[in-house]
């Protein structure tokens, strides 16, 4: 059990932990793995990820849990904080044979309860589509390996769409799957839709329709994640290059870029809103970019190892409403906005949101997000509104933009520059912010890959040791954490080449693609736990709790405060089990 203070708790597994708005605690009734409950032994193999749906039942129990171990797939009923898993009753189980299930996610848009649409990558570059309550397998793409044949890192849904699906490999390519057509009997020819810097589209060449509609070739080396942004017009990917890229999915153009501090990104989220995105990879840190300014705002350092999963928490992210405001939306993105703030907003989160609504800022924001890491650690940020609207200096007050005034904003906001009138002394920074503010002189203007890569100008910050360190740190690090590792694509297709450059991080440090540390806030974590033996690869925020994973393959729950025990006394503290 774990214990408060003392030596030796630092190797301890906490079992709870506390946060401004109460105790969260693990439910072990609640826990899901394999049957036998024996811990898998990881070595070698891919991370253990979770997919959730809701299918919208009458029993009012439609939540539906998919989750890979080594060859295995399991498909349960989740019965989340109300009820114990019944581990002797998966809905359906899979065990592939030379090869093995990476990633999944189901269509949201389709699902019921007497149906549900599967997508599941494999690591020889498969994709299946199955019905786990049908046991149904209806259709499988890239079979013959002609498409790619490298990994399946990452597969979505396209949102909002019953047949599209996007699939990103190992190899820097991503696909866009139709659901109804075929992938053919040969390997596809390409014909370049649109290029630019590090990254290519193309169409599929052929007389008749066939998968994949397009290519994307991204960056270089493994495309390790991608992220719709919650209104489904714009795509967020991290590559073992270090670069988070963001296009407009539509138009394909690329609307912005960030740099890690060094080595590959691992994870990418967006904010509920939409404003905002997180990523974590190899430099251990989870790194805060606005959309809107296409820049970086804040990092946080928190974790001792690589950063494997970010995800914003929409139920104790709040908005309030205070004066009115100027909106680069619509009347109706803004009553949206609100509306989305105070639905999913946690009423505790949502008062102490309002300790800062009699300021001048017209809106008080707090939004959270947390991660998981190679170090077995879950981290809990807060990004508040220091943060969000630091108070410039006046001989910076140009480069300061309203990031509130963009809600997806359009690719051609190029952040007009607002100055806040007589600013009052900069607050004292909160707990969670250990450093100063400084804003970087160009921040204000959007960057385009072109001015980080080309900055000639910028100083040669200890060019041999960075090199070095990152080198040496992917020699030892990605065949012992076996994860999103930096493999080539081994294809004889060379569109690739066309895009790829090489770009020196010597350059980009310093720059608005990757500033200094001491250029932006440095966040700590509100709590920094240790919670599994093994590497986490799962963190998911629900309603009622938070669901874990490690690579042992146990899925875990933690109550959120208050809805410890049964539905029906929400606020009693101790853990009752429902027979």
């Amino acid at each position: 059990m774990a214990t408060e203070g003392g030596g030796k708790e630092m190797n301890e597994i906490k079992t709870q932990f506390t946060t401004r708005e109460g105790l969260y605690k693990l439910l072990p009734h609640s826990e899901y793995s394999r049957p036998n409950r024996v811990p898998f032994n990881s070595q070698g193999s891919n991370p253990v990820r979770v997919s959730f749906v809701n299918l919208n039942d009458q029993s009012g129990n439609g939540d539906r849990l998919c989750f890979n171990v080594g060859r295995e797939l399991y498909f349960y009923i989740y019965k989340g904080v109300r009820k114990a898993a019944d581990l002797s009753k998966p809905i359906d189980k899979r065990i592939y044979k030379g090869t093995q299930p990476t990633c999944h996610d189901f269509n949201h848009l389709t699902a019921t309860a007497e149906s549900v649409s599967l997508l599941v990558g494999f690591s020889a570059g498969q994709v299946q589509l199955i019905d786990p309550i049908k046991k149904e397998t209806s259709k499988l793409f890239n079979e013959e390996r002609l498409i790619d044949k490298s990994r399946v890192t990452c597969v979505k849904w396209v949102p909002g769409s019953e047949s599209l699906f996007l699939v990103a490999h190992a190899s820097g390519s991503m696909y866009l799957y139709n659901v109804e057509h075929t992938c053919g009997t040969t390997a596809p020819h390409y014909q370049l839709l649109k290029q630019g810097e590090s990254f290519a589209v193309h169409t599929c060449k052929s007389k008749s329709t066939r998968n994949p509609l397009l290519k994307w070739t991204v960056g270089e080396g493994a495309l390790n994640e991608f992220a719709f942004s919650p209104d489904g017009k714009f795509l967020a990917c991290v590559s073992q290059d270090g670069f988070l890229r963001v296009f407009n999915f539509d138009s394909v153009e690329l609307h912005g870029t960030m740099r890690s501090y060094f080595g590959g990104l691992l994870c990418v989220c967006w904010s509920p809103d939409g404003k905002y995105i997180v990523t974590g990879g190899e430099d251990d840190l989870v790194t805060v970019w606005a959309f809107g300014d296409c820049r970086v705002i804040a990092r946080g350092h928190g974790h001792k190892s690589w950063v494997s999963v970010v995800a914003f928490d929409p139920y104790t992210t709040s908005v309030e409403e205070s004066d009115p405001m100027e909106f680069s939306g619509s009347d109706e993105d803004f009553q949206d906005l609100l509306h989305f703030g105070r639905d999913r907003a946690n009423s505790t989160q949502s008062r102490l949101s309002k300790r800062n609504s009699a300021e001048s800022r017209p809106v008080s924001v707090t939004y959270r997000f947390g991660s998981v890491g190679q170090d077995t650690q879950l981290c809990l940020w807060d990004l508040t509104e220091d943060i969000l609207f630091p108070h410039q200096p006046l001989s910076r007050a140009r480069t300061h933009t309203n990031v509130m005034n963009a809600t997806s904003p359009p690719a051609g906001s190029t952040g007009n520059s607002v100055t806040t009138p007589g600013s009052s002394a900069p607050p004292p920074l909160p707990r969670s912010n250990s450093l100063p503010h400084s804003t970087v002189s160009s921040a204000g203007s959007k960057s385009s890959v072109a001015d980080g890569a080309v900055a000639s100008g910028v100083s040669k910050f200890a060019t041999l040791s960075l090199h070095d360190r990152k080198d040496r740190h992917h020699e030892k690090d990605h065949k012992r954490n076996h994860s999103m590792g930096h493999i080539s694509s081994k294809s004889s297709d060379k569109l690739n080449l066309v895009t790829k450059t090489k770009t020196d991080p010597a350059k980009t440090l310093g720059t608005p693609l990757c500033p200094r540390m001491e250029d932006v806030p440095l966040l700590e974590p509100l709590i920094c736990k240790k919670i599994a033996h093994e590497r986490l690869t799962v963190l998911i925020f629900l309603e009622d709790c938070l669901v874990t994973a490690c690579q042992e393959g146990f899925i875990c729950t933690w109550g959120r405060p208050g809805k410890v025990g049964l539905l029906s006394s929400p606020t009693r503290p101790a853990l009752r089990v429902e027979p």
